[in-house]
């Protein structure tokens, strides 16, 4: 386990140390269990009630809150931000491979830089390029010429594909599939024809790939994945789609093939965005909203409808399987408004 003097973890955050500077810190905590050898923070200000009964051994807050703790802390801009740099400081995951096991398939014509990892039964094809310091999980497979930058951690069960790129300290979690074919198929008189998939998937540096997650390699062009792009579990990420820097995706959500995504978007949980459309930079887009159209201008969008009564549900949509009638009945009350009009007029 590692452990910190509260000294260091202030060195390491250039933060301002009230307290012992010797106080041991091995773990992170909540408010609510933190225990006296962990470090907690306060960023909600809703959450100031649970100082009270407070255990943890050093606090994280603002300069503005530090009258609220009478224990050790560090004053910080952010204390959130502050919290997950500690925390990746004190993270106690295991890797995801160590040493190089000796029931992995490693193909002669493969690349490996110095002090990877691979676990059992991993396959590394001819051609892949492994960069220094990766892990590679156990049952993962590497496709030929595939390559993987330097520091990136793949957990077990992976497949990344022919070609697929990744760059450095990418993190791509079990089950996930990085280049497999997009969904391209020609009609002939009812009979799908399939289109081959000659692109690939380029995946730029700093990026978290969720748990079966599909990211689908090109049709022609190649999918892109750009630089601290974070995308959660179980989303669908089609052929030629590009996302760019620092936008986050929530679990469930389906992109279609050849959307655009710009810079620091947030996606919601189970979002589904039309094909071939783009999302301007810094759009956040709500769970479960369907996008069909372009979103030009940066805001908060929208759609579905959210959870009530069953009973008030049922009211409504009774209402609206007559709104086509209520619709024609409104366009008739106006025509015979307009009639009226006019008879008056010639009157």
């Amino acid at each position: 386990m590692n452990s910190w003097t509260a000294l260091q973890l202030a060195q390491h955050l250039d933060a301002e140390l009230i307290g012992s500077e010797t106080l041991e810190i091995s773990s992170v905590g909540t408010l609510e269990r933190a225990r006296p050898d962990q470090v907690s923070f306060l960023s909600n200000p809703k959450l100031k009630h649970l100082l009270t009964d407070c255990q943890a051994g050093l606090l994280l807050l603002r300069t503005e809150d530090k009258a609220l703790w009478p224990g050790a802390a560090l004053l910080v801009a952010d204390p959130y931000v502050a919290f997950a740099k500690l925390a990746q400081l004190l993270d106690s995951t295991p890797p995801a491979a160590l040493g190089i096991h000796p029931t992995a398939q490693i193909d002669a014509g493969a690349t490996l830089g110095k002090g990877v990892s691979v676990g059992p039964y991993a396959v590394i094809s001819a051609g892949a390029v492994i960069g220094d310091d990766v892990e590679i999980g156990a049952h993962t497979f590497i496709g030929e010429a595939a390559h993987l930058g330097t520091g990136c951690r793949i957990w077990p069960n992976v497949s990344i594909y022919h070609r697929v790129e990744l760059g450095s300290n990418c993190i791509v979690h079990s089950g996930a599939v990085l280049g497999a074919d997009g969904f391209g198929f020609a009609n002939e008189r009812g009979r799908w024809l399939k289109i081959p998939q000659v692109g690939t998937v380029l995946i730029g540096d700093d990026c978290e790939i969720g748990a079966q997650t599909c990211i689908d390699r090109g049709a022609i062009e190649n999918t892109v994945i750009g630089n601290n792009v974070i995308i959660d579990n179980l989303c669908q990420i089609a052929h030629n789609v590009r996302i760019g820097d620092h936008t986050a995706i929530a679990g469930c959500t389906t992109i279609a093939g050849s959307a655009t995504i710009g810079r620091y978007c947030i996606i919601g949980g189970a979002a589904v965005i039309n094909g071939h459309i783009e999302i301007c930079d810094g759009a956040q887009i709500s769970g479960m909203a369907m996008l069909m159209k372009p979103v030009t201008e940066k805001g908060v969008y929208t759609s579905g409808i959210p959870a009530t009564t069953n009973a008030e549900w049922r009211k409504n949509t009774a209402r609206l399987r007559k709104i086509d009638q209520l619709y024609q009945r409104v366009k008739d009350l106006e025509q015979q408004l307009s009639d009226s009009k006019t008879t008056d007029k010639q009157a």
